[in-house]
């Protein structure tokens, strides 16, 4: 039996508990439910919970360590003196060759007989554990039902032990969210230090020229390579101001039309109009960028007697903008709808037009949210990619004329982590150098914004 095939018949057994679970406890108090510590359906998900955790996890467990089990008895299969005669690295080499033979997959070089008879051996292995853990799963199973079925009373206190259980889940939920950021952090402090053992610190942070290019051989003739980051940041931010010019007044008037001037048919009909721009590929915005606005631009500039270069960052971040005016319009207008009536209609008994109360009451009052969408919005645009790659290009130009070809941070980071560089050179380990830097940026626009929100909320309670 399948894994998956083991999993879905745990998950059916606890239907089947939750049901015997509710109806138990129902005949245990003659039909008369009132007379029960917790409703039916809290002993019904007792009874589930205790069929299904335990076996699920006693899967979850044996499935991570089984191939860790399997390549321990593997290598007992092995010859002691082939064992001896091989590095570490071979022996994994040998055994991953192995394991590949068995499952079906492509191997490295010709399988010699020993290797045939390991593959046989862990295939055996293979099949023992998967009958032991069906066994034991399944019977793990039943035997949580029935125990569970058999503890059922009207005075077991089902519903605590249940929400005790679904608080310990939110808890674990919370724990896993947070290790997942730390580890996020780590693994870029941890190969950004590498990096700045091969590159200086201040190189990096500012050094005016990047060209990351460096020689793949000790005797071939190539680049040294230069690690100045100042020019992607600044076209990271050339291309982002631009966008949010574009995106922030669109977005804010639009919601304060649909939330304040618009009637209900107009919202209804505008809105998810607008949202639609949410849901377009980015690679179509790449191209209606590279092909329709950059062309335009280019133009409009030889018109007016200006060199503008075929990818521009203007091109980029007009695109760019357009794409998140949703995040700012949408959720400005649904914090702008939050705000209480009787705010409005204190203003207007004072005498204030709907401008004024717009001005004074209703933009005081969102500005927690507003600040988050155009945070959302900025957040948006550092990290978009395509738009950049196709209507901004790949050049590295210390420069803030939007009329220039320039290059953003994580164009930069795609770029360093494709090609066959080997993964520990200065070249591959900046693309984390990048990334760490990206993330105290972000965090920093983050700490600013929180500041402003506190400074300037209004507060009506």
């Amino acid at each position: 039996m399948s894994s998956y095939l083991l999993v879905a018949l745990i998950l059916i057994l606890a239907v089947v508990g939750y049901s015997m679970g509710r109806s138990r406890a129902v005949a245990t108090v003659g039909g008369e439910a009132q007379k029960l510590h917790s409703l039916p359906s809290y002993y019904g998900s007792y009874v589930a919970l205790w069929c299904g955790v335990p076996a699920l996890l006693l899967v979850a467990g044996w499935l991570l360590a089984k191939p860790m089990l399997a390549e321990w008895a593997l290598r007992g299969e092995l010859d002691p003196q082939t064992l001896q005669s091989l590095t570490s690295s071979e022996l994994r080499l040998m055994v991953s060759n192995i394991v590949n033979l068995a499952t079906g997959n492509i191997v490295s070089g010709e399988p010699t007989p020993e290797m045939l008879r390991a593959a046989e051996a862990y295939q055996g292995m293979e099949q023992i554990s998967q009958i032991a853990m069906t066994v034991v799963g399944i019977a793990l199973a039943i035997l949580g039902l029935g125990f569970a079925r058999t503890r059922i009373t009207p005075t077991l206190r089902a519903r605590n032990t249940v929400e005790r259980f679904v608080s310990v889940i939110m808890m674990i939920a919370s724990l896993i969210a947070i290790l997942t950021t730390a580890g996020i952090v780590l693994s870029l402090l941890f190969e950004s230090i590498r990096f700045f053992q091969k590159v200086p610190f201040s190189e990096f942070l500012f050094g005016l020229s990047w060209s990351p290019q460096t020689a793949l051989r000790a005797d071939q003739v190539g680049s040294s390579g230069a690690f100045g980051a100042v020019p992607i940041f600044l076209g990271t931010a050339v291309i982002t101001v631009i966008a949010m010019c574009v995106a922030v007044p669109i977005g804010l008037f639009s919601a304060i039309y649909m939330s304040e001037y618009a009637g209900p048919k107009v919202r209804a009909t505008a809105k998810p109009i607008l949202e639609v721009l949410a849901g377009v590929p980015t690679v179509v915005y790449g191209f209606f960028a590279a092909l329709t606005v950059a062309p335009f631009f280019r133009g409009m500039g030889e018109g007016i007697g200006l060199d503008v270069s075929s990818e521009s960052a203007l091109a980029a971040g007009v695109v760019m903008g357009i794409m998140i005016i949703p995040f700012v319009s949408s959720l400005s207008d649904d914090v702008m709808n939050a705000v209480p009536q009787s705010l409005r209609d204190g203003a207007y008994a004072l005498g204030a037009t709907q401008s004024e109360t717009i001005k004074q009451v209703i933009v005081p009052a969102a500005l927690p949210g507003i600040v988050g969408s155009v945070l959302l919005a900025v957040s948006r645009a550092i990290g978009e990619t395509m738009i950049v790659v196709m209507a901004a290009g790949l050049a590295a130009n210390l420069t803030v004329n939007p009329l220039e070809a320039v290059t953003t941070v994580t164009v930069q980071i795609v770029t360093l982590l494709t090609g066959d560089q080997e993964f520990d050179s200065a070249k591959t380990l900046a693309a984390f150098a990048l990334g760490l830097v990206l993330f105290v940026v972000t965090l920093m626009l983050n700490i600013v914004a929180l500041r402003v929100v506190r400074k300037y909320r209004e507060k009506y309670d």
